[in-house]
């Protein structure tokens, strides 16, 4: 073998895996000691570059939680609020429908309409003072809101709180006040005759009626009268309009001009040969089709001499039809009252003798703003009430329709677009007032109502998200923890290795340095 001795090639090779045994092995200790995988970026550029893009995410993640959190403060409060408003209109409601009793007199009606405007004014300061860290929320300022919830740019919800302040909560109302017709006497026996010409009344080709842009009423193939209770079902039941907070109410009541004074007085004469028998009246009730029979009839002649008998009569012919339309009297008035809103329209004959000489009926003792009419043989009257239907909503809409209202004639909407009537507009001193102010109650509270579900929505959605990103905090933390941080398990199994390879180098360090004195026994 070859010895020499001013280089001791093994020494330096020993020498030079011992100071690479010590580098890892101090490498492994800061890693035991800090916790951390990655020292520095040259221990893993990559992975670092990774584990602090997850850092980022994770510290975003975080943020938005405590984001949400501050969102779900703020709209609990506007919530709570919103329901002290509820409350508020619900005794409103109920003390207005108190007032629509005509039992109250004058002095109790001003009583609750005092303690309905200190409600109101409660109402207007909650509407204004709720807010949060000084910002409004039921004012209808808070709109466009962004509450931030992600760790990445756009990462929003958008929030809108609508006014709930006593100007902005209320109804938006059309009104169908419905038109009432006599024709001259006519020598038709048919509706159908009769109406041709008078289009308002009769629901026919091209006629239509839309609310908020949908179509509730059409021509369906059948001739039929305009009535308020087909197109307030129509509006009711249409999936859309609920959306929209839009709902109808039709009502009709009938009550005659005149009290009624029995047959006798019934009608009159201008000739002394002039003879009436009998008056016939054919009622048809709702939206019939104007070339069928009629739903009942009533014949007024000698045998009715009273009211109360009228009222009898009326009754009796409606129930065996089963048609939906009550007689009663009031005051000495005859009052027709149909149960939803229906339309009546009724034929009216005379009978008689020598009726051309002259003979005078008085409608006006059975009908509502009915002309008295002259008869003559062989002719037939029209008469014709279209119900009243009031259309409400929670926001503006408009009304359009063709070829069934006018003025004076069918439907007679009062407008276009819908009337808006605030809380500022409840009156109760009259009973027409009260009633109406239900109706716009009701649309407040309903406004209220969903006000309060929006922002429970929001919250709901809020605290999902939370939920969802506090798992994905978790998930973006460990999987930061799998890059970056050591595994205790194998860096120490590593270090006792590297603590070996150490102890080893150093004991055959040592074996490299006694080679050169091998020369020495040469030289002996």
């Amino acid at each position: 073998m070859a010895l020499r001795i001013n280089f001791n090639y093994e020494s330096a090779v020993t020498h030079t895996a011992l100071k690479q045994n010590e580098r890892l092995m101090n490498k492994s200790l800061l890693r035991l000691s800090t916790g951390l995988r990655i020292l520095n970026a040259a221990d893993d550029s990559a992975g670092l570059f990774i584990a602090d893009q997850l850092a980022v995410v994770s510290a975003g993640l975080e943020q938005g939680n405590r984001n949400i959190q501050t969102g779900i403060s703020a709209l609990q409060i506007a919530e709570n609020s919103a329901g002290q408003i509820y409350n508020k209109l619900k005794e409103i409601y109920v003390k207005a429908e108190n007032a629509a009793n005509d039992i109250n007199d004058p002095n109790a009606r001003a009583s609750l309409q005092r303690e309905i405007n200190n409600l109101i004014n409660a109402i207007e300061k909650i509407g204004r003072d709720t807010e949060y860290n000084g910002i409004k929320l039921l004012d209808g300022t808070f709109t466009n809101k962004y509450i931030h919830y992600g760790a990445r740019k756009d990462q929003v919800i958008t929030v809108n709180i609508d006014s709930v302040l006593p100007k902005d909560l209320g109804a938006y109302i059309v009104k169908g006040q419905g038109a009432i017709y006599t024709s001259g006497a006519v020598s038709v026996t048919t509706f159908s005759n009769n109406f041709t010409a008078a289009t308002n009344w009769v629901v026919d080709s091209g006629d239509y009626v839309d609310v908020a842009g949908i179509r509730v009423l059409s021509y369906d193939g059948t001739r039929r009268f305009v009535d308020a209770k087909s197109l307030a079902d129509a509006i009711n039941t249409n999936k859309d309009l609920q959306a929209l907070g839009i709902e109808a109410q039709a009502k009709n009541t009938n009550s005659a001009t005149n009290s009624f004074t029995g047959f006798a007085n019934f009608w009159s004469t201008t000739g002394s040969t002039t003879t009436v028998s009998q008056v016939t009246l054919d009622f048809y009730i709702g939206n019939k089709d104007i070339t069928g029979s009629s739903d009942f009839q009533v014949t007024i002649d000698s045998t009715i001499t009273s009211l109360n008998q009228l009222v009898d009569t009326i009754n009796t012919q409606a129930s065996a039809a089963g048609v939906d339309i009550k007689a009663k009297a009031v005051n000495g008035k005859l009052v027709l009252e149909t149960g939803g809103g229906e339309t009546i329209a009724v034929d009216v004959s005379v009978s008689g003798t020598n009726l051309s000489v002259g003979a005078t009926v008085k409608l006006s003792q059975v009908l509502e703003g009915a002309s008295d009419i002259s008869t003559s043989v062989g002719t037939n009257y029209f008469y014709i009430d279209v119900g009243e239907i009031d259309i409400a909503g929670v926001q503006s809409y408009d009304v359009n329709q063709s070829g069934v209202s006018a003025a004076n004639q069918g439907f007679n909407f009062d407008v276009t677009t819908a009337t808006a009537k605030n809380l500022n507009a409840v009156s109760v001193l009259t009973n027409a007032k009260a009633e109406e102010s239900l109706l716009i109650l009701k649309k407040a509270i309903q406004r209220v109502d969903t006000v309060r579900s929006e922002i429970g929505a929001v919250m709901n959605n809020l605290q999902t998200i939370y939920d969802a990103q506090k798992v994905a905090q978790d998930n973006t933390n460990e999987a930061e923890n799998v890059i970056r941080n050591v595994d205790f398990a194998k860096e120490m199994s590593r270090f006792t290795t590297l603590q070996i390879r150490m102890q080893s180098g150093v004991a055959m360090l040592a074996q490299a340095n006694t080679l050169p004195q091998l020369v020495l026994q040469l030289l002996r």
